[in-house]
């Protein structure tokens, strides 16, 4: 089974505070041109999109420069739905997928916050820790998605902690996921779960948006 965990990439979708807005149109179409074409202005970091390195410092990997392997592989999903507005998600937390995280590991957040998603209330979201962020970091893991707009509270710190540990790491950063409940179900289940983060080949770039998606085994 094949779950999609991407938002709909549509003209005036939420963005993080300060990013270009989306705005797609037809650019050519069949009436006038024969063809259709949209043309397309968005940001590197606009719906579901990973985060390379460089996203937070010059001197980090750009997103080509990183493996394509950062970008999928057999996932572990941290349940931490039903945590209120702000709230932090600790070290202690990550007790349940502990056993499970390790080198090639992609760690899915599932704070049930996409629920939110196109609401004011989407800016609430849960954030990881620092520590947390750290403990990730020393378990191997170097791929890190969340259904939330970001790993960091919103309106973020000035130093960005959790992007700063992460990136500082050469980890990918994914965010805005969604419908991360059925793999959830799958892993109580046992049933293995590969996801698919993979990005625009962009020169140089800091982000790309994907079209992320698991592969329930």
């Amino acid at each position: 089974m094949i779950v999609d965990l991407s938002v709909p990439v549509v003209s005036g979708m939420p963005v993080y505070p300060g990013d270009p807005e989306v705005e797609i149109a037809p650019a050519l179409t069949v009436a006038a041109e024969g063809v259709n074409v949209l043309g397309l202005h968005l940001g590197s970091q606009s719906g579901t999109h990973v985060d390379a390195p460089y996203h937070i410092d010059d001197a980090l990997p750009s997103l080509d420069a990183l493996p394509l392997e950062r970008f999928l592989g057999p996932a572990a999903v941290l349940d931490v739905r039903g945590l209120p507005p702000h709230a932090p998600i600790t070290p202690a937390m990550l007790g349940t997928v502990a056993a499970r995280l390790g080198p090639g590991t992609v760690l899915l957040v599932a704070t049930g916050w996409d629920e939110h998603w196109d609401t004011p209330g989407y800016l609430a979201h849960p954030y990881l820790e620092a520590e947390t962020a750290r403990r990730i970091v020393a378990s191997g893991v170097r791929t890190v998605g969340v259904d939330a707009l970001s790993v960091d509270p919103t309106p973020a710190p000035a130093d960005l902690p959790a992007h700063r540990v992460l990136c500082g790491a050469h980890a990918v950063i994914a965010e805005n996921l969604r419908d991360l409940g059925p793999l959830l179900e799958a892993q109580d289940a046992g049933r293995p779960i590969e996801v698919s983060l993979l990005p625009l080949r962009l020169h140089a770039a800091d982000g790309s948006p994907v079209r992320a998606v698991a592969r329930i085994g």
